[in-house]
């Protein structure tokens, strides 16, 4: 492995907080751009982020995680993509819909491949647990937001 197929647990819990952040960042930044009808859904994904975001924090004060925060593991080979999702798109003062939804279920689809592929590269234990939770929620995310793309594309709703 070399230096850049490699991360410590505690970079990837770095660089997966700030992904949440920005997540988080990133909605509630479009509760007032969005139509009405996306309102409830864009909120509830920013809740859900800032949630996220307190589960690293607490992961890493977790006595069990700290003993293995400096633990190398392999790069997954979505870390590419989610890190790309960390900067966030330059969106017009009122995007439509579908460019939102379409970002959106990018973004939950990245993290979930991460998350997913984290949990398999990390040792048993709480840190995997999480990962492995958090993707079930990203999963769960994304299945959202089809549904409601589907809804806007296929019945104009």
């Amino acid at each position: 492995m070399t230096k850049d197929d490699k991360r410590t647990i505690d970079e990837l819990l770095g660089t997966a907080t700030v992904f949440e952040q920005r997540a988080f960042n990133f909605y509630t930044q479009l509760l007032d751009k969005v139509s009405k009808r996306l309102r409830p859904l864009v909120q509830e994904l920013a809740d859900e982020e800032q949630h996220h975001i307190k589960l690293f924090e607490d992961l890493r004060k977790n006595p069990d995680v700290q003993n293995h925060i400096n633990d190398i593991i392999k790069t997954p080979p979505s870390d590419h993509r989610f890190s790309d999702y960390i900067q966030l798109p330059k969106l017009d003062d009122f995007p439509d819909d579908q460019s939102i939804l379409q970002y959106a279920m990018g973004r939950e689809q990245a993290a979930m491949e991460q998350y997913l592929n984290l949990a398999e590269k990390t040792p048993a234990g709480p840190i995997r647990d999480l990962f492995r939770f958090l993707a079930t929620e990203e999963l769960e995310h994304k299945k959202e937001l089809e549904k409601q793309y589907y809804e806007l594309i296929h019945n104009g709703v």
